[in-house]
């Protein structure tokens, strides 16, 4: 059994931000832990093939996902596009043996098992492959913002490819996303694509 005050001390570190990888664990293990940490927003948890990962998010990744939310949010209501925000739910199926945790997800138009697009903030790389999760689980589109830019994988045919530009917000930029994202103001740069949005019209 995997418990919190283990896993508090095999996280501290300089770094705010940890991973910690645990194998052989399994699905009830994994729900088990799940229950423990019920509404935690100290560790996102991420299980696949009987391993999980932990990650204790920094500073720069719950500002950088909590922007590109926003500005998400602001682009949906400027466009009237109905959309129903999921955050950081859960998303798990045991036949899958895959579950996680977004960083941001939403589903589009309709409300679903699971989010049409997620988003992944990585300030460090390695651990779980949270691609294969989000493959087994339908996802439609998952953004990783990594090096300040986006990084796009459309599902077809039930495999990832990466592709240049959003399928499911085909209109959307993501540069100036991007952009937006790394403002030193979010309350200037929200209002700012707002107006961009306004102006640009269509």
């Amino acid at each position: 059994m995997v418990l919190l005050s283990d896993l508090s001390e095999l996280l501290q570190a300089e770094d705010p931000e940890e991973r910690f990888s645990l194998s052989r664990v399994s699905w009830e293990g994994y729900e088990a832990l799940l229950n423990q940490l019920g509404d935690s927003l100290q560790y996102r948890v991420s299980y696949l093939d009987g391993v999980i990962e932990l990650l204790s998010p920094s500073r720069r990744h719950e500002r950088n996902k909590t922007i590109i939310g926003s500005l998400l949010e602001c682009y949906f209501q400027e466009k009237e596009i109905p959309y129903y925000p999921l955050g950081s739910t859960t998303f798990r199926q045991q036949t899958q043996n895959g579950g996680l945790e977004p960083d941001e997800s939403y589903c589009i138009d309709t409300e679903k098992e699971f989010p049409d697009l997620a988003i992944e903030v990585v300030v460090t790389s390695g651990g779980i492959n949270k691609l294969e999760i989000y493959r087994r689980l339908g996802v439609r589109e998952v953004w990783f913002f990594k090096n300040n830019q986006f990084e796009v994988h459309h599902l077809l045919a039930g495999e990832y490819i990466q592709v240049t530009s959003s399928q499911v917000l085909p209109h959307i930029d993501l540069k100036v996303i991007a952009q937006y994202t790394l403002a030193d103001q979010p309350l200037k740069a929200v209002k700012e694509f707002r107006e961009k949005i306004r102006e640009m019209g269509g």
